[in-house]
């Protein structure tokens, strides 16, 4: 079992203060020590990971090649850090547990606060992170157990070893311009789609959801022109906002569209999942189990959980 360096961590926070701040001066001030103390544990850091760190000149001090290369993933480790010691403080003040969810934007509007709202109830000690986090993110931070819980927009299986079930469903919608020559239709079909410019839902994203949108596209005589592929629906509607095309968004969106914009129901009836619980079963954590249960019994009516 290797021992954790106390001392790298140290010097990591430093160099990221001197980083920041591009002047050893003004980083042993924000760090509350003075220069000299700093400067030696910088060298220190150098000489033990053998790299240049920083450029040092009279103009002042610029982070090296090396320095870029490592930057981001020092910024990472002092933002876990920093979490950690929230949920070690939070466990010390007496709290009996912690949980994680991701979920993305539109979830965080509709099924999480039902959900967060009984699981408070019933768990009152239990400290709740929410985070907001696209589908694709939060496949990998589950797989990886930095989250519990996510409630994203996926269809099936998402593999890894992650199980799934859908949550709400709802019908979609076209997002124009309010200025758009169709923007005061009752309601629009594909085929009138064709010559427009879409601002999509990236694939890489959502790979099931790009190819049920664009294989409706199909059959109904054309290929999308795909002028914008972006993370969340939300993005998806801002792009439609600034007048960079139309995009295909859940009716439910409509309470979130900005003036600006006309949300106008598809003719055709295709439904989407707008969101799904997805987790890890292999990791056991009894409050992920408990969380699981209720939502398989209580939102049971996917196409509204308000009722709850």
């Amino acid at each position: 079992m290797s021992k954790i360096d106390y001392r790298l961590i140290k010097q990591l926070y430093l160099f990221l203060a001197v980083a920041e701040e591009e002047n050893f001066g003004r980083a042993a001030k924000r760090l509350g020590m003075s220069q000299p103390p700093l400067t030696e544990q910088i060298k220190i850091l150098e000489q033990s990971l053998k790299l240049t760190l920083f450029e040092r000149s009279r103009r002042g001090t610029k982070l090296s090649a090396s320095g870029k290369a490592i930057l981001p993933h020092v910024q990472k480790f002092v933002v876990q850090m920093s979490s950690l010691e929230k949920i070690v403080r939070e466990v010390a003040y007496g709290q009996s547990g912690v949980i994680h969810i991701g979920a993305i934007t539109s979830a965080m509007f509709e099924v999480v606060p039902v959900f967060l709202e009984h699981f408070k109830q019933r768990y009152p000690n239990v400290t709740v992170f929410v985070d907001e986090i696209d589908s694709a993110e939060a496949i990998t931070s589950l797989s990886s157990g930095e989250l519990d819980l996510a409630f994203v927009r996926v269809e099936g299986e998402v593999g890894m070893g992650l199980s799934t079930f859908p949550l709400t469903e709802d019908k979609l919608g076209v997002a124009l311009p309010l200025n758009h020559p169709m923007g005061e239709a009752m309601c629009i079909s594909l085929r009138d789609l064709k010559e427009e410019a879409f601002v999509m839902s990236s694939r890489r994203v959502n790979p099931t959801y790009f190819d049920l949108l664009t294989s409706a596209c199909r059959n109904h005589g054309f290929n999308p022109r795909i002028l914008y592929e972006v993370r969340s629906v939300t993005a998806q509607i801002a792009y439609v906002c600034c007048g960079q095309g139309v995009a295909l968004v859940p009716m439910s969106m409509v309470s979130m569209i900005p003036s600006n914009v006309k949300l106008v129901p598809l003719e055709e009836l295709i439904s989407i999942v707008t969101a799904a619980l997805v987790w890890d079963p292999k990791r056991g954590h009894p409050l992920v189990e408990y969380g699981v249960k209720w939502l398989e019994e209580h939102v049971t009516d996917k196409k509204n959980v308000s009722n709850y």
